[in-house]
């Protein structure tokens, strides 16, 4: 992180409510998951599933990759946030979304609450794409990171409005298309479009950045831009207009080549990296990485076997593996700086300050990284075998997870001034 031009960060009143909430939302995601652990064996379109997916997507992934973003774009993008009064308004607008809409999925409370709720992660989105846009607006075609960034708030903007269009579509019913085909085109534009292509940009640049490596292989990130979009794009058109068919396979085939090329570019960064031990933390980044290619290669199975637990299994291993794992890998690799940054930037060189990883607890990290291994593994067994008592018993540790991070994250940002002579 020395490498980071932190005089261009922006201030942290705009950032670190995202990191806050987001920790939040991510122990009250575990704790509705344990409460509804039955939904893991029932079908997918349920009131307390549908609850689970969108604060994991929205509450707990989006509000902390907001937070990340506003702080990673004047790194990336090499000037000022356009503005961080806008970053202050998306994380208001959000966060009042993202509650009603808990709350109107909770008890399936279709009508002016949910479309309210919906409105608002949609204004928010707006937010941040003009952020993303006049942040990043020079020069983004000579920067395969930033056209990544720029084109997953496109995609995150277009999955939002399509969200929105889906619950008024509940409430006054519009759609001429299949509801259930719609919200699957709503949730792979999210995935596919959102999640992916902003962590494949943002990777691309800061994972070389831990490391100390470098990959000459530019090549291979072009490949995974067009891989990636002409796969999702393909699906979307082609499901449709004509309507999802075995075709959509081919097409998932692009988007795993797209993933393999960004994988390979970041491989070749490992290989030539300077700093040759794997901090515990990247490793998180590492495993996430894995869950992400067992979610690409569940495809098939969802689509030709029977029974739901594959689609759950699908994305458990996206939400709760790729998503949930980077997180916890990145948050203490970005916030503690951030927080450092704020409280010790005028006093380095001058009187004996901590460092950024003295500002949590870095054995509850070891805890938390193998508590976050046993209860993935745990889930998804319990997931295939339908077995209740196996999902409560592993769902208990996600809590437990979550409570760890949540500790880390609180202690991070109350940390008090220290200095020494």
């Amino acid at each position: 992180m020395a490498d980071i031009n932190i005089g261009k960060a922006p201030p942290n009143n705009a950032v670190l409510p995202f990191y806050a909430t987001g920790a939040v939302a991510f122990f009250v995601l575990c704790i509705l998951m344990l409460v509804s652990a039955e939904s893991f064996t029932r079908h997918y379109f349920s009131p307390h599933l549908l609850t689970i997916v969108h604060i994991a997507a929205l509450g707990w992934g989006t509000m902390i990759i907001f937070g990340a973003a506003y702080e990673l774009l004047p790194v990336i993008c090499e000037r000022d946030l356009y503005s961080p009064l806008l970053a202050s308004l998306s994380w208001y607008i959000l966060t009042a979304g993202v509650a009603l809409l808990t709350f109107s999925f909770w008890d399936f409370r279709t009508g002016w609450l949910m479309i309210g709720g919906g409105s608002l992660v949609v204004i928010s989105t707006v937010l941040y794409f003009l952020n993303v846009i006049l942040t990043s607006r020079h020069r983004i075609r000579h920067s395969v990171p930033k056209l990544f960034i720029v084109v997953s708030s496109l995609w995150l903007l277009f999955t939002t409005l399509v969200g929105l269009l889906l619950a008024v579509n509940l409430a006054f019913p519009f759609f001429e298309k299949n509801h259930l085909d719609i919200l699957k085109f709503h949730a792979h534009a999210g995935l596919g479009g959102w999640f992916l292509q902003l962590i494949t940009g943002v990777s691309a640049k800061l994972v070389p950045m831990f490391l100390l490596g470098k990959s000459k292989k530019g090549y291979l990130l072009k490949y995974a831009f067009i891989l990636q979009n002409a796969g999702l794009i393909l699906f979307l058109v082609d499901g449709y207009f004509i309507g999802v068919s075995t075709r959509f396979l081919i097409y998932a085939l692009l988007v795993l080549a797209g993933i393999i090329c960004w994988l390979l570019y970041l491989y070749d960064a490992f290989k030539g990296r300077v700093r040759k031990k794997i901090e515990l933390l990247m490793k998180h980044t590492f495993i996430s990485f894995l869950c992400l290619l067992m979610a690409v290669l569940l495809i098939p199975v969802v689509y030709y076997m029977k029974g739901t637990q594959w689609t759950i299994l699908y994305g458990t291993f996206l939400f709760m593996g790729w998503i949930t794992g980077i997180i916890l890998g990145k948050t203490f690799k970005t916030l503690p700086f951030i927080v450092w940054n704020g409280h010790y930037k005028h006093l380095s060189g001058k009187v004996k300050v901590p460092l950024p990883k003295h500002l949590y607890d870095e054995g509850l990290i070891v805890w938390q990284f193998w508590f976050f291994n046993a209860a993935l593994v745990l889930l998804a067994v319990a997931i295939i075998l339908q077995h209740l008592l196996l999902i409560r018993v592993a769902l208990g540790a996600w809590v437990i997870v979550s409570a760890l991070y949540g500790y880390n994250v609180a202690k991070t940002l109350l940390h008090k001034t220290k200095q020494s002579a």
